[in-house]
């Protein structure tokens, strides 16, 4: 199978480049990236020189750029997960989050959508890696399920809504082999560190306070990213065509309660006193249109495809301390964006 994963290089996306190229030597894996500020293809150097790994630097707002790249590679699939994700951004410049993730994806369906009219033995599945966000906010109890009806608060989730609806109209109206997953908070290594975890892990290794919005009551069901692309990997190659299934890890925390949890692990980490790190905790005003509570109901997806998380939030989380603290000069190239040179150096 000659697979496009589109955003490859961010977060999420290097984890599932990283799993599908090492799993399935027999498939070639090309990784589409605009390298945004999001984008660090450093996350992917132990992969980079894999016979069945490619990468190819282009935007899915270009429409003609997509159009021939996929009527030059003809691929058999598509995992897409380029998007502008931070909610921050998408209420100070809304518009680039309509381009990249309303207009991108429609960009790659169209691409998809041709292939699949001339050979639909050629083209078998486009998964749309999407967010719990586009269900909005809970209250103190339930859970969003599959049929939850969608309710998006800021730009970056109502995003992410209207590309959700776009592909299953693209399943509904041209019979285009789609299949959609919508995941919770994830975190773990290569986090972009505008996050929170990655943010105040960065924070509390320099000693610079801790910005929490509100009270830090908000309550985030979180998943370890490894996990997540598991899910992936799952859902790709065993979830019936036009399904949605959701990926979460059972694991709600309010947002102060991580970020103390945070603060007392890497006391011990770092040898500091019991309660140092919690000094720096900094309540700042919310965010507009701040959901309250996400919290995820994968038994769906547990029940039909066998999929559970591996790991409890405490281990993930130490697991994530101990990366972070290892890969200073990734953290250090990031922070300073010296990053950006990487594809430079690599593929120039």
């Amino acid at each position: 199978m000659k697979i496009l994963i589109t955003g490859g290089a961010g977060f999420i996306g290097s984890h599932v480049v990283r799993l599908m190229v090492n799993k399935y030597p027999h498939y070639s894996i090309i990784n589409l990236d605009k390298l945004t500020y999001a984008g660090n293809l450093a996350n992917l150097k132990d992969v980079e020189n894999k016979p069945n790994y490619s990468f190819i630097k282009g935007d899915i707002v270009d429409a003609d750029f997509i159009n021939k790249l996929f009527a030059e590679h003809k691929f058999n699939a598509v995992i897409h997960l380029a998007a502008e994700s931070h909610v921050d951004r998408s209420i100070t410049n809304p518009l680039e989050f309509v381009y990249t993730n309303v207009i991108g994806t429609v960009n790659l369906l169209n691409a998809a959508k041709e292939l699949y009219k001339a050979d639909n033995n050629l083209f078998t599945k486009f998964y749309h890696v999407s967010t719990d966000e586009v269900y909005g906010s809970l209250g103190d109890t339930g859970l969003f399920t599959e049929t939850t009806a969608y309710d998006p608060h800021s730009p970056y989730s109502a995003s992410k809504a209207s590309s959700d609806h776009f592909v299953r109209a693209y399943f509904d109206t041209y019979k285009l082999p789609c299949v959609i997953s919508n995941c919770s908070n994830n975190y773990g290594p290569f986090h972009f560190p505008e996050k929170l975890i990655p943010l105040c892990i960065n924070n509390i290794k320099n000693n610079k306070s801790l910005p929490i919005y509100g009270k830090g009551e908000n309550v985030r069901d979180w998943l370890f990213v490894e996990d997540h692309a598991k899910a992936i990997d799952v859902i790709f190659h065993e979830a019936a065509l036009g399904t949605t299934y959701n990926i979460g890890g059972h694991n709600e925390w309010t947002n102060i309660d991580v970020i103390k949890l945070l603060c007392d692990m890497m006391d011990e980490k770092l040898g500091r006193e019991k309660g140092t790190n919690q000094k720096l905790i900094t309540y700042v005003t919310d965010r507009a249109g701040h959901d309250l509570r996400y919290a995820i109901d994968s038994t769906k997806l547990q029940n039909e495809l066998g999929w559970k998380p591996s790991l409890q939030f405490e281990e993930g989380l130490s697991k994530t301390v101990d990366w972070y603290l290892q890969n200073e000069e990734w953290l250090t190239n990031v922070t300073s964006g010296a990053y950006a040179n990487y594809y430079e150096k690599q593929y120039k």
